[in-house]
This record gives structure tokens, sequence and C-alpha cells, in this order.
């Protein structure tokens, strides 16, 4: 169960990277778009809205599973801490439903050749705010010292838990991997033959720019995150060798990104470059969602939440049963883009 919980999380940090850079580069195109007059940079905007919304679903699918399987493995952390904010947790349900609602918003008028960048950066406020509670609630179940007095002060579920500074750099590791992986999908859509030269152009040379901005700070916050951790979590992390495996794999990938963007500046659009890339950005996705899991695991056990300690019947005719629809679905996945590459392609040009 570990293991899927690893996987699917990855996946979802992915989508949400993705969803995160590329509707960041929609909202930027479409403001340097419409104050320049610039029909190139307008139809990538278009491009990137139209894309918006499939984005979207595979963001919401793919965190399903790794959310069902943290509640399995740790129930009683996360379930108490999810009931200290109980408003502030449901209300991302609604809080996804308007950036949905924004999203195409977004969508309408840019095809109505309209400003629509204002309404793409309401819609990346609440999608930021979004990754803002689940940082929160996924830091406060490592918290349990404070769960105690949260309760006795408001069991309405209205709490906000102590400030704690680990918050905000795990938060923006993710938001600043929307730069890295939001760039990559870029670099990857520059590649559409049936688009003009400029636009081809402005996709190419921004997308390889946004990997370079957001690598560094990237790393940063990674490193954030590890300094305050009390000094046993960071002894374990760094002796044992799945995680210093995991600190390694996430460096070389992202320092292999950054080459491959550098590389894609002096080059014309290359899909070899985009997907090895993009393959490297998961692979970072990996070691990261591993070297996060281990943290959580640290922490929680030198509180007595231990995960090793549960007793476990596993249910293998389900979980054989998942395994089988997820690579399905993987499968499907593959086929439904190997056929929306064969097709005419639609018009996405916008003229001034």
């Amino acid at each position: 169960m570990k293991a899927l919980s690893l996987v699917t999380l990855s996946l979802h940090f992915v989508a949400v990277m993705l969803l995160v850079g590329s509707l960041g580069a929609a909202i930027w195109f479409n403001f340097v778009g419409h104050r320049s007059n610039d029909a190139d940079r307008l139809t990538a905007s278009q491009i990137l809205a139209n894309r918006l919304p499939t984005t979207m679903t595979f963001l919401i699918n793919l965190g399903v599973p790794p959310l069902l399987f943290a509640q399995v493995l740790y129930g009683r952390a996360l379930y108490t801490s999810s009931v200290l904010i109980a408003v502030s947790w449901i209300s991302v349900i609604f809080l996804l439903i308007l950036a949905y609602w924004l999203i195409y918003k977004m969508q309408d008028a840019i095809r109505n050749q309209k400003p629509a960048w204002w309404i793409g950066l309401l819609s990346l406020l609440v999608v930021m705010g979004i990754g803002r509670i689940y940082s929160l609630n996924m830091t406060l179940m490592l918290k349990p010292e404070v769960w105690p007095q949260m309760y006795a002060a408001n069991p309405q579920g209205l709490g906000t838990p102590p400030i704690d500074p680990t918050i905000t750099p795990r938060w923006m590791f993710v938001m600043m991997g929307g730069f890295i992986v939001g760039g990559l999908w870029l670099m990857l859509l520059a590649n559409m033959t049936h688009l003009a030269d400029g636009v081809r152009s402005a996709l190419k040379k921004t997308g390889a720019i946004m990997p370079l901005i957001g690598a560094i700070p990237q790393i940063f916050f990674a490193y954030r995150t590890y300094s305050l951790q009390d000094p046993a979590v960071q002894n374990s992390l760094s002796t044992t060798p799945i995680h210093r495996i995991s600190t390694l794999v996430y460096l070389a990938a992202v320092v292999v990104v950054a080459l491959l963007c550098l590389r894609q500046l002096t080059a014309g659009p290359s899909r070899g470059l985009a997907i090895t890339g993009i393959v490297f950005a998961f692979l970072s996705s990996v070691a990261t969602v591993v070297y996060r899991d281990g943290m959580r695991d640290y922490i929680l056990s030198a509180k007595g939440f231990n995960v090793w300690d549960r007793q476990e019947a596993s249910n293998w005719s389900v979980i054989i049963l998942f395994l089988l629809l997820f690579v399905a679905m993987l499968g499907i996945v593959g086929w439904l883009l190997s056929v929306v590459k064969r097709a005419t392609p639609p018009e996405e040009q916008i003229a001034l």
C-alpha cells in the first residue's frame, strides 16, 4: 500500500505543478499579448487555456487515490487534523468548483478576444489557496501535541493551528515546481506543427525559461523544509540509504532538466528534449515524495504514531483489482493521447 501511495502521489504532484505552471503561463501570455497587441502570445494563451480543464480533471482524479491511501495508513493523525480544521478542509470542494468555473470563464474570454488574465489570476490564487490548505492539514497531522488545545479552543472545526515554519516551504516547493513542469509542457506544445512560427517560438522560449526560474527556489524550499526539522529527524533522513539516494536523484533530475532547457533555448522546438525533461521531472517528483514520506514517518514515529507497527490484513483481491484498473487507465490515457495526436488540429489562431 505504501508503494501505491507513493506512485499515485507522485503523479498527483506532477498534475498540480502542470496546472499551476500552465495556468500561470496562460495568464502571462494573455497579459503581455493584450498590452503589446501581440497575436502570437494571445494565441499561446488560448492554446494553454484550451487544455486547462483537462489538466484540472487529471489533478482531481489523481488526487483521490493518494488521499485515500493516506487515510488508511495515517488515519488517526489525518482524521484528527482534518476535524480540527473541518471548515477549511471541506471548503476545498467549493474552492475547486470555483477554480474550475474561473478556468472556463477565462477560456471563454480568450475565445472572444477579451482580456482574460485577471480571471486566470483569480483561478490561480484559488488553486494556490487550496494547496495552502493541504499543506496546513498535512503539517497539522504531524503535530499531535497541539491537538488538545486546538479542540478545547474551538471544537466546531474553525480552529487555526499554531504557526509552523515548515508550512510555507512545503507549499512553495510544489508551487515552484509549477515553473518546471509547466515550462516543459510549453516546450512540448511548441512542437505542434500546425501553429504559426511566432506562436511556437513564444511557447518554446517561455517554456525553456520557466524551469530555469523555478529550479533554484524549489531546491531552496526543499532544503528549508529539511533544515526546520528536529535534529533527530534530520539525522534519520541523512543516514538512511533510500533517502540519501532520493536526495541525489532529485538534485540530478533538476540539473538535467535545467541543462535540457538551456539546450532548448538555442535550438528549435524539440519533442525529444521536452519528453526527456518531463521524464526527469517525474523522477524528481518520485524522489521528493519518497523523501517526504520518510520525513512524515520519522516525525510521527517520534510522537507515538509508528505506521509500521499497525496490524494489517491486506485485501489482496481489492488491491489487485485496483492495480489492474490503474494500469488500464494509464493505457487508455495513452491511447487517447495517440488519438489526439493523429486527429486534425483545431483552429487555435487569434487574428487581430
